[in-house]
Order: structure tokens, then C-alpha cells, then sequence
């Protein structure tokens, strides 16, 4: 696995893989506090049945 990759992703004991929203790096005084928040929450990365078939 790539080292970039790495720093972007987590994977649970589960074995789902964790990543952050996008839109924090800057401009964040236009957005509103809600929207700050929920952006802060991890995000489960979903892969589609075409992408999983194609591993197996």
C-alpha cells in the first residue's frame, strides 16, 4: 500500500475502511458550525459490487 494512502484511510477491527470528508483544509469561516461538524465525523468508504467482483 502507498504511503499517502496510509495517512488518508483506517481500517477497523471489522474490517471497514475510514476516511475523512472533504472541504476542511481552509475557508472554513464561511461554513457553518453544523456543517463543520459533521464534516469532522469519520465516513465509511462504501465500494460498489463491480469493484469487488473484479478482487475475487
Amino acid at each position: 500500500m502507498k504511503k499517502f494512502i496510509s495517512n488518508r484511510l483506517r481500517v477497523t477491527k471489522r474490517g471497514k475502511i475510514l476516511r475523512q470528508a472533504m472541504g476542511q483544509g481552509h475557508c472554513l469561516a464561511k461554513k457553518k458550525t453544523t456543517q463543520i461538524k459533521r464534516k469532522k465525523l469519520p465516513r465509511v468508504l462504501v465500494f460498489g459490487k463491480k469493484i469487488i467482483k473484479k478482487d475475487i
